[in-house]
Parts: C-alpha cells; structure tokens; sequence
C-alpha cells in the first residue's frame, strides 16, 4: 500500500463501477462531466485528510512574563490570562514556536493564516499594533527593517 492518495477520474458513472474502484483503493471517484473547481475542492480535502491531523505538542512558551499555553490556547502576562482574538494568539503562538528567528510577513502569513491566503500583507502589522498594545513593553516583539518581526 501507498499513503498517495488516488482520485478516479472516469466516464463510468455506474454505482457498481464506483463502488469497485472505491473498493479497489481510490480515495475518491469523479465522473465526466465534472467541474474543475469541485475536482479542485476534492483535491484539497483529499490533502487535507493525507496530511492527518496536525500533532498537538502542547507546550508552554516563557518569554520573560509572557506565557503561551499551546494546549490551553491561553496566553498570560505575570500569571494573568490575556483574552486575544483567535489570529492574535494563533500569531503569537506561531511567532513563540520560532523564537529567535527573524520571520517575513510572507512567512507569518503563510503559517498563520495558510499558504493560500490572499490580502494585504499589512494585515500582520496590525495583529502585531494589537498583540504590542496588550502586553505592553514586556512583549520582546521586535520589528526587523526590511525583514518583518521577531520574537525574542
């Protein structure tokens, strides 16, 4: 057996004819006509489904009096819960797990919000205003010129 996974494409739309090639190994079963954004759709979920789910490495990231609690999804400032939005932690948490690094929005981006997310590149700028403006000075969240954001 194979972890690549398969997608019949094929004008035999009879049940039998789906059923076998299921039963044959196929993750899935797309007959003529077919539109290309649903062919693209299964594409994407069968990926989706390969890749299996993400592990949880629950951990807890201590940079100075800040604390990110992966498993809890909590952060805290000397002890005390901090509410963010989901970006904000899911940013900060990302930006904790690479501490040290000098990170591109492009990077931030795409860990964060998904290679396959499309806007503004700002929008990174303004959840890091956000994440300075509620831990203050005792955030180490540094902006590297011409590079993007680094944490610690």
């Amino acid at each position: 057996t194979s972890d690549v996974p398969i997608i019949m494409l094929t004008a035999r739309d009879d049940e039998v004819d789906r059923v076998l090639g299921l039963e044959m190994g196929a993750d899935d079963y797309v007959t003529k006509p077919f539109s290309p954004r649903e062919l693209v759709a299964r594409v994407r979920a069968i990926l989706r489904r390969a890749e299996g789910p993400k592990p949880t490495g629950a951990a807890v990231h201590t940079m100075g009096a800040v604390e990110v609690d992966t498993g809890r999804r909590e952060a805290r400032l000397n002890g005390v819960p901090v509410a963010l939005a989901t970006r904000e932690f899911d940013l900060l948490q990302y930006l904790a797990e690479h501490q040290g690094l000098a990170l591109s929005r492009r990077q931030l981006l795409d860990g964060v919000w998904g290679a396959d997310w499309i806007g503004d590149d700002r929008t990174v700028d303004v959840h890091v205003r956000q994440l300075r403006k509620k831990f203050g000075d005792l955030l180490s969240l540094d902006t590297v010129w011409g590079v993007g954001y680094r944490m610690g």
